[in-house]
């Protein structure tokens, strides 16, 4: 294996200029940096990592927590932020807490274990009371993504509230007055938020809808195909659902399928969280769509901003979101 001395001189350089270019440890011209490059390159040398972050106390690794990674708005979410972190030459360490904060505790023990230089997490329902206290304690820089905690770090969010609210009227506009909402975990901010945006749209519209009409999918979807089709089942069903979330998408019309009800001339729906297929599904789904690479490469900038010194008070940020109005949804009635 090729050694620092033997890039320093295919370069015609002091290896402490090799150095500092793989270490980032000062600023080398741009003519310099490139000739070590392409003499990197051509020795075949790598670094060792170890090494470097002894030097450097950094190692280039970034730290990752999600909740679900079955659900696709997760994986996609990972994706993104895998991509944004590898560009910016960054590792990766990834795990899921599958909602359990104690599994959540465990991934932060190996992230500080191997001493990334920072964490994002999609926090779980009891994080506040479980595992952020604890990660707080080790001072390792933490950005929230997809839920807001009462917790002093960076987060970002969708614009969970507008978005739900938005499709609901748009439900009601359609002439719906019979409208179920099937509803995420509960404690989750999402959950609270997206169910509030439904509730406004009721309230704003001078409308009310029997509790029975709000489904408890807790955020999977076998939960709710059962709700679903009790409740759809009745002589006096609703003619439209709100679904607020991917999962529960699936059961809603798994469900429906199973009563023989189609969609939407029998019952109207809608969702939050768009799938990559969703224009494929017959009827194509009128959903929201999250900006998972927008919410991914802000997530990291605003890391690499704590873990370069800024010290400024904790941010909070809305990821804008778009909803595309499809056939599921159908046309007044």
């Amino acid at each position: 294996m090729a050694t620092m001395v033997e890039v320093a001189k295919a370069a015609k350089v002091s290896v402490t200029t090799v150095s500092h270019v793989l270490n980032n440890t000062r600023t080398v011209k741009a003519e310099t940096r490139e000739r070590v490059l392409r003499a990197i390159d051509m020795t075949g040398y790598r670094r060792n990592a170890l090494a470097t972050a002894l030097v450097t106390s950094r190692t280039q690794a970034v730290g990752v927590s999600i909740s679900a990674a079955v659900n696709p708005y997760f994986s996609g979410l990972m994706y993104a932020i895998n991509r944004r972190l590898t560009e910016l030459g960054y590792s990766l360490m990834m795990g899921d807490a599958h909602e359990d904060s104690l599994m959540e505790k465990t991934l932060f023990d190996r992230f500080l274990d191997w001493q990334v230089d920072g964490i994002i997490c999609a926090p779980t329902t009891e994080a506040l009371e479980v595992s952020l206290p604890y990660l707080k304690r080790s001072g390792k820089p933490l950005v929230l993504v997809d839920r807001f905690v009462d917790f002093d770090c960076d987060q970002l969010a969708p614009d969970n509230f507008d978005a739900v609210k938005e499709l609901t009227t748009h439900m009601i506009g359609l002439g719906h007055t019979k409208i179920a909402v099937v509803q995420g975990k509960p404690g989750l901010h999402s959950t609270i938020e997206r169910l509030a945006g439904f509730d406004a749209a009721l309230e704003d519209a001078g409308l009310k809808v029997p509790k029975q009409y709000y489904l408890e999918g807790n955020s999977q979807s076998e939960p709710t195909r059962k709700q679903v089709t009790q409740l759809f089942s009745r002589k006096n069903r609703p003619t439209a659902l709100v679904s607020l979330n991917n999962a529960m998408t699936i059961g809603s019309l798994q469900g429906l399928r199973d009563l023989k009800l189609q969609v939407p001339d029998q019952v109207a729906l809608c969702c939050f969280d768009d799938f990559e297929w969703s224009e494929l599904f017959h009827p194509s789904l009128t959903a929201v769509e999250q900006d998972v690479t927008t919410m991914g490469n802000r997530a990291i900038e605003m890391l690499i901003e704590r873990m370069e010194g800024y010290d400024g008070p904790p941010r909070r940020e809305r990821i804008p979101v778009k909803i595309h109005y499809r056939e599921s949804s159908g046309t007044k009635l």
